[in-house]
């Protein structure tokens, strides 16, 4: 049997080449999915447990009993924080046509629940003062209807300072 051999290279059989294009293709797929400098990046994990306090003293302030951090909630937080950085804009729907509701259906949230937004190069302190001087987002966080709450971010990146936050509130 005579293997057949490439012109351009020399003792390198066909069925060499085949193999180098193969390995070569599957390099390439595979770094379509490392993480590029314009997705978003910096996830926020247990961010809810940093905003407890904050959220009990806004609360009791007001007369209203304490939040509870919620997994679930926060899940459903991280998910819009990262939709909004990746589209580098804040909006309550995703781009697939998930509104509010439909998300947190998907996410096992089952009954009242609010959404609470926001993007900047802020801190927590920060982002609270903004929420509680916004009669919408206030209305939210000292609602009597909700014991639970999940808050993440996600940074953009693109500008590693921006970040895009997203609190989910329920009972």
């Amino acid at each position: 049997m005579t293997i057949a051999t490439d012109p351009l290279l020399p003792g390198t059989s066909r069925r060499t080449l085949l193999k180098m294009a193969g390995l070569a293709t599957l390099t390439g797929l595979a770094a379509c999915g490392t993480v590029s400098p314009s997705l978003p990046t910096g996830e926020s994990a247990g961010v809810s447990s940093s905003a407890t306090a904050t959220l009990a003293r806004l609360r009791a302030t007001a007369g209203r009993g304490p939040l509870v951090p919620d997994a679930q909630l926060e899940q459903a937080a991280l998910q819009q924080a990262g939709y909004m950085a990746a589209r580098g804009r804040m909006s309550h729907t995703t781009g697939w046509g998930k509104d509010f509701a439909s998300r947190m259906k998907d996410n096992g949230v089952r009954g009242a629940a609010a959404e609470n937004i926001a993007a900047g190069r802020f801190d927590l302190d920060k982002l609270f003062d903004i929420w509680m001087h916004s009669d919408g987002h206030r209305r939210n966080i000292l609602d009597t209807d909700f014991n639970r709450f999940g808050l993440a971010y996600t940074r953009d990146g693109r500008d590693p300072g921006l970040r895009y936050w997203a609190l989910v509130l329920g009972r």
